[in-house]
């Protein structure tokens, strides 16, 4: 860490001159470019998708009324969305600064629930597995929240057997629901047990007033006499009786179920409904006791949920939360997937369900709803997306693909049902305001191949001037950089031709290789960037020279094995790394920007200039609500699957930044101002002239000394170059498409001047 404190430094000495905003960085910009599916424009395309989510209401602003929280369980992510707008236009507005009120490592479970009585929801979470941890939301700035931990690890007593102390433990597989069981004003805690999660346990709040967290666990009895029988998520014994010998065992996978009491039935109790792990069904459980004393009965178990709500299911592990998602002050009813991990190979694009409360706070009528709550307003690709951009369809401008990681095919939980594909949105729109339609789920037809895990780029592999398609994917138990190289002209629409089965010789490493086709070298040709978890040298970012007197299919010879010596904070090497190349801060350099594991994207500022270790910038995301540039925050731990892709989407010279998320879905964001070169760098810059600019046909390049020119585009691919020295140079640019390009001069003495030019 040592090695990195002078660039460290470097990067903090101008915050005492210059505002934290003036700096280079990125903001969130979803409205920078619509998204269209079978017509209707994706409210939340931008958002990053949902795999698992937790809901929870909550006031994020201050403005008195109810926001939405959401928790990722999958990622340990969190999703804050603003209550906006009014009357009829009332909608949820992704709000990302938000984000970093609550804690950075939540992980398993995270529902909000007013302990203290103050009216404002506190933060109840998974901590180290089984334990509970508890913050208190007090008023902040603005009446925004702030948390105060309260406990990292809740504890209870037994009073109703052997008396003992012992911590309040929660399996982090459930979801359990934290509510008041038995009426007395304080909340309790339900949850499965953890000694074979067949039987619902029970923790009551025995404290003598509101805001205490005295909890007696009460072992003596199973919560209605309620026991799990069979691998169906209806499947209940009922009134303390045993599971019959004829019903099949339980699952064996977590054992793990999502909770929540709702007097569904209108008669003054507590009722139950409840999901299971590797179980589509949401069940509903009548109580017909008391909620001092709940009971069941032989007629408990409801595979119809009461109130209009009918069947329920989804596609694996439903978990239901009430929560007012239409601005009414009623809760509704979402369910959604608290599925764990992608182990159980099911799609999760587009998996739950929620509906509408169109009757009163106590006595609702539920009426289903299209589609699954936000989720299907997002670009969601069920897991791992990637993206790539470039001019598809030969009308000059630029087009999107998306790759899907994983999804599921066919029979659920099942290995060859498993396996990515390519989604193509054509622009629509302007190449200033762009719109991307879908046009196919499928593109190419590559689902039929079987590949996993694809990594799209798209990019002049053979320097014909045409765009390639190349991608990293897994494919039957190895691993590929597979291309497929356009046969049309350069400004044709693509024609690839997917006979053909080419790869890059000797180069694919791991199931997750994410490829970067940029010019490392300078040499005008494209050199390989690869970020692989393969190996030995596992977590690495390495670099293939390209030799353009090779075939394409063995012409990259491997430099260097750990380009940069890239590492985590604490000096591991990161794992699933995706790296990207463009002049994205402005200073006429192309720079490199990695994804790992972890969720955190690292800027490397000019790292052709740097040598050896690259030192890198993790503060590149604008907060509105308190200025400052923070980092990423996409997830939690060190296996996500995330990528980065950086293109001009909407003609102005900058390159935008497209992350790719675990969950499925994308985040858009633009560059914010540009880079302030240093004074000795002005001192040493080449003065340079050129004439025309804009231009259309010949461009004309003046210097004081004689140089090498070179015009680059915007991803620092060679468009053309000038070897010999010369004061004068002139560039034929009649034949390149119309756009911005960054044209380069640099003299004996190495000086080297850079100008923006724009062919129209």
């Amino acid at each position: 860490m040592l090695r990195r404190l002078p660039a460290l430094l470097a990067l903090l000495l101008p915050l005492s001159v210059a505002a934290q905003t003036s700096r280079f960085g990125f903001e969130y910009r979803p409205r920078l470019a619509t998204v269209l599916v079978a017509g209707d424009t994706l409210r939340q395309a931008w958002v990053g998708g949902f795999d698992s989510p937790q809901f929870s209401n909550i006031d994020l602003n201050g403005d008195g009324q109810q926001d939405l929280f959401v928790f990722e369980r999958m990622t340990g992510r969190v999703l804050t969305f603003l209550n906006a707008g009014t009357g009829a236009n009332k909608r949820w507005v992704y709000a990302p600064d938000y984000e970093t009120i609550f804690p950075a490592d939540l992980t398993n479970w995270v529902l909000l629930r007013d302990y203290d009585c103050d009216g404002r929801p506190d933060l109840w979470a998974s901590n180290n597995g089984s334990d509970v941890r508890l913050y208190r939301n007090v008023a902040g700035a603005g009446g925004r929240p702030t948390l105060q931990l309260v406990s990292a690890q809740l504890e209870s007593q037994q009073i109703d057997g052997r008396p003992y102390v012992t911590g309040v433990y929660v399996s982090p597989y459930d979801v359990p629901a934290i509510q008041d069981v038995n009426g007395d004003g304080k909340l309790d805690i339900l949850m499965i047990s953890p000694l074979g999660g067949s039987t619902i346990q029970y923790y009551q709040n025995i404290s003598t007033s509101c805001g205490g967290l005295t909890f007696n666990y009460r072992s003596a009895e199973a919560w209605a006499g309620l026991r799990y029988c069979g691998l169906s998520g209806t499947s209940y014994a009922t009134a303390g009786t045993q599971c019959r010998p004829a019903d099949t065992g339980r699952p064996n996978h977590t054992s793990g179920g999502a909770l929540l009491l709702q007097d569904f039935d209108n008669d003054g109790d507590q009722d139950l409904l409840i999901g299971r792990d590797l179980a589509v069904e949401l069940a509903a459980i009548r109580n017909t006791g008391t909620n001092a004393a709940a009971a069941t009965n032989a007629s408990s178990v409801l595979t119809s949920i009461p109130n209009g709500a009918g069947p329920v299911s989804v596609t694996t592990y439903p978990a239901p939360y009430l929560v007012d998602v239409t601005f009414d002050g009623k809760t509704d009813l979402l369910v959604a997937s608290a599925q764990v991990d992608h182990t159980d190979m099911t799609s999760l694009r587009n998996n739950g369900v929620w509906f509408e409360n169109t009757g009163t706070a106590t006595a609702p009528v539920y009426v289903r709803r299209t589609g699954s709550f936000l989720q299907s307003q997002m670009l969601d690709q069920s897991e791992a997306a990637a993206a790539a951009f470039g001019d598809i369809d030969g009308d000059g401008k630029v087009d999107m693909l998306v790759a899907t990681g994983m999804d599921q095919y066919g029979t659920p939980f099942s290995s060859p049902g498993y396996r990515s594909q390519l989604a193509y949105y054509r622009n629509v729109g302007t190449g200033a305001q762009p719109v991307y339609s879908l046009v196919t789920s499928d593109y190419l037809g590559l689902s039929a191949r079987s590949f996993g895990n694809m990594r799209p780029v798209l990019a002049d592999l053979n320097h014909d001037g045409a765009l390639d398609l190349a991608f990293g994917s897994a494919y039957n138990g190895s691993s590929f950089i597979f291309y497929y190289l356009n046969t049309a002209a350069a400004g044709q629409a693509v024609s690839f031709n997917t006979a053909q089965f080419n790869y890059l010789d000797s180069i694919g490493n791991g199931a997750l290789d994410a490829p970067c086709f940029t010019d490392v070298d300078g040499d005008g040709y494209l050199d390989l960037l690869l970020g692989t978890e393969a190996g030995t040298n596992s977590g690495s970012l390495r670099y293939y020279r390209r030799n353009p007197t090779q075939p394409l299919a063995t012409g990259f010879t491997l430099v260097s094995n750990d380009y940069g010596a890239i590492r985590l904070g604490n000096g591991a090497k990161p794992q699933r790394l995706a790296p990207a190349v463009a002049d994205v801060d402005g200073d006429g350099t192309p720079d490199l920007m990695t994804v790992d594991g972890t969720g955190t994207i690292h800027l490397y500022a000019n790292y052709r200039a740097q040598s050896g270790v690259l030192f890198d910038r993790t503060d590149l995301f604008l907060n509105t609500l308190n200025a400052q540039y923070e980092t990423s925050r996409l997830g939690r731990g060190t296996s996500g699957r995330y990528h980065l892709a950086l293109a001009d989407l909407n003609a102005d010279g900058r390159p935008e930044l497209v992350a790719g998320t675990e969950t499925g879905g994308l985040l858009l964001f633009a560059p914010r101002n540009t880079v302030t070169s240093a004074r000795t760098r002005a001192a040493e810059a080449l003065p340079l002239q050129v004439y025309p600019n804009p231009a259309q046909d010949v461009v004309t390049v003046e210097t004081p000394t004689a140089t090498r020119v070179v015009l680059r585009d915007l991803l620092g691919r060679v468009m053309q170059q000038a070897d010999a020295a010369q004061r004068q140079h002139q560039l034929n640019v009649r034949t390149l498409p119309a756009g911005v390009y960054l044209l380069e001069a640099t003299d004996a003495n190495g000086r080297r001047g850079v100008q923006r030019l724009t062919v129209k």
